[in-house]
């Protein structure tokens, strides 16, 4: 099974904890990094270091999501903490569903919580892949 991977954490999450997070929920569910196929998360961690070091590790396209983007898609699980600071209910859950092309039924993980040695927090949510967007590199029937 192909997924898709909606990432959100801390401001300054180490690669470790955030890489830990996802081994983990994938496990979960009997899934490894070899399923994923992208990640995706809010445009407001587009600089995260942790984040953009473990999709460069594995490979993994990461799509960037605006928060108003995000707060259109249903979720399982909206928070109204996450919406007082980065103006959406949900990261992870809504990141995963867009970049999938999917809705909230095909989330296999709504929202994995870790906590690093560090103190810091990751979460992590993973969906089927329905119809994902073009990763970078595929043709897109342009031509």
């Amino acid at each position: 099974m192909k997924v898709i991977l909606g990432l959100g954490c801390d401001r300054g999450t180490p690669e470790e904890t955030i890489r830990t997070a996802i081994v983990d929920a994938l496990a979960s569910v009997g899934l490894s990094t070899d399923d994923v196929v992208a990640a995706a998360s809010i445009d407001k961690k587009s600089d995260e270091i942790g984040l953009l070091s473990v999709c460069k590790q594995f490979g993994w396209d990461c799509t960037w999501y605006a928060a108003s983007e995000l707060a259109k898609v249903d979720v399982p699980n909206p928070s109204e903490v996450v919406m007082k600071y980065v103006g959406t209910p949900s990261v992870g859950e809504a990141a995963a569903i867009l970049r999938a092309g999917s809705n909230k039924e095909d989330l296999i993980v709504e929202k994995y919580k870790y906590r690093g040695h560090d103190g810091k927090n990751a979460t992590v949510s993973i969906c089927k892949v329905i119809s994902p967007l073009p990763l970078k590199g595929e043709d897109k029937g342009e031509g």
